[in-house]
């Protein structure tokens, strides 16, 4: 089903009030709560594309043929078909150009995914963080035909649709998560263990520009830190801390890049006491300051 995306984006944009990057909708312009899928030729439809946004959800993109030029964050791609582009929710897109590109583009919750996948695939998220992946032939012809089927059922309100849907998205995710060269991201954990860094994840993403501490995480899911942190380190393999400084990072990446707000006004979106810490902090991760990793990220693609 072809879909003229640019009047999607227009109409379901959501309130820009709460958010320094503005972010779409793939799901409300169909009343779908968790999936939706389309069929698209992104260069008729690049008009709606080509502000920076993020997506609300999940999104994976079958590049069928065709090539697609876009940033992904702070990097510009040049992604010539077949390929599988995966973004998630807090991952910034600005397309530039398209040539000949048909694209099917999926768009879920994490909660649309069934929990049992998500216990199997410890990591179903690492894949997001690859962002392009390249599969070969006989791959891609699969993933296709599980997108045929899922549009189908999508169309179509037909008995238990969610449900064939939601076992086919399964499906598909897993085959992509096994073209990962980390072994890790295919694997049965303990689903306690499971469970605990599924919810550290979820409420550090949905808090890390106000919340800090390690504490307050544990307070939030009613362990002890050290009991957090040690199942965190264990499972990930980095510490509570490690991640949610990565996140800040990645976000003070992230404003720098995209977002026209001084120095002192993203330190302030990310709550750190002042500027004079945000610089100490980014440059202890980084080994930039910000104002440096501004100009030199800027001046590489403009």
């Amino acid at each position: 089903m072809g879909v003229n995306l640019c009047e999607i984006l227009t109409m379901n944009q959501i309130s820009q009030a709460e958010h320094v990057i503005p972010v779409y909708s793939l799901l409300s312009c169909t009343g779908a709560k968790d999936f939706a899928i389309f069929k698209i030729k992104p260069f008729e439809v690049l008009g709606g594309l080509q502000t920076p946004h993020r997506h609300e959800g999940y999104n994976i993109s079958l590049l069928i043929h065709g090539r697609i030029t876009k940033y992904i964050d702070f990097e510009r791609h040049v992604i010539e078909g077949p390929a599988i582009i995966c973004v998630g929710p807090e991952q910034i897109n600005q397309y530039e150009s398209a040539e000949d590109a048909e694209v099917i583009c999926i768009s879920f919750s994490q909660d649309f995914l069934i929990s049992e996948m998500r216990g199997w695939v410890a990591c179903w998220e690492c894949m997001f963080s690859q962002v392009i992946l390249n599969p070969g032939e006989e791959l891609m012809s699969e993933l296709v035909a599980y997108s045929v089927l899922m549009l189908k059922e999508f169309n179509e309100d037909r008995t238990k649709r969610d449900v064939i849907i939601r076992n086919l998205l399964n499906s598909m995710i897993i085959n992509i998560a096994r073209m990962g060269s980390d072994t890790t991201m295919v694997m049965q954990v303990d689903t306690i263990t499971n469970k605990l860094v599924e919810q550290f994840k979820t409420v550090v993403d949905n808090n890390f520009r106000s919340t800090t501490q390690v504490a307050q995480y544990a307070d939030m899911l009613h362990v002890t830190p050290g009991h957090l942190n040690d199942v965190i380190k264990n499972t990930v393999g980095k510490t509570a801390k490690q991640i949610i400084d990565e996140k800040r990072v990645m976000e003070a990446k992230r404003l720098l890049f995209w977002a026209n707000y001084s120095l002192k006004e993203i330190a302030g979106l990310l709550s750190f006491e002042d500027d004079s810490y945000f610089n100490r902090f980014f440059k202890k991760h980084t080994g930039y300051t910000p104002s440096v990793f501004q100009r030199e990220a800027r001046e590489k693609y403009n």
